[in-house]
Formats: structure tokens, C-alpha cells, sequence
């Protein structure tokens, strides 16, 4: 979707260059300006976004105590103690 922006950023230039009217000229240089800052936004907020973890993986309050028990059983070389269910 991001190279939608990019492209018609780039005809909206390619308008201004060819037009002899100075009001289309600077609608389009506007558009042109806007199209490529959202070109630039679309492209970041991907690259964000496929860098950020997984919600899913979060661990709540009471799994980590689990884990954290577990650790401490296996530390004192005692038998783990069966998940609560």
C-alpha cells in the first residue's frame, strides 16, 4: 500500500512539470509533498510493526510467579510443584 503513496506522488510531479497553469502547479506540488510524507509514514509504521513482539507472548503477573517458583524449586534441588490449573 505504501507504494501507492510513492507513485502517485510521483505523477502528481510529473503533472506539475507539464502544466502551464500555476494553480495546478501547486496543487499538485502540494499533493505531491503530502503523498510522498505519507509514503515515508506508511513505509516506517511497517517497518515498526513487523519488528514488534507478539502480544500473545506477554507473560501475565501469576505465569511469571509460576516460572519464578520453578526456578527458585530447581535452585533449593527440589521437584518442581504441578502447574494450578
Amino acid at each position: 500500500m505504501h507504494w501507492l503513496y510513492l507513485l502517485l506522488a510521483l505523477v502528481a510531479l510529473a503533472i506539475a512539470f507539464k502544466t502551464s497553469s500555476v494553480a495546478i502547479l501547486l496543487v499538485c506540488l502540494l499533493a505531491a509533498l503530502a503523498l510522498g510524507l505519507a509514503w515515508v509514514m506508511a513505509l516506517l509504521a511497517q517497518r515498526v510493526g513487523s519488528h514488534s513482539r507478539d502480544a500473545a507472548l506477554i507473560l501475565d503477573p501469576a505465569e511469571l510467579r509460576r516460572l519464578r517458583e520453578q526456578a527458585e524449586a530447581r535452585r533449593a534441588g527440589q521437584p518442581p510443584s504441578p502447574p494450578a490449573v
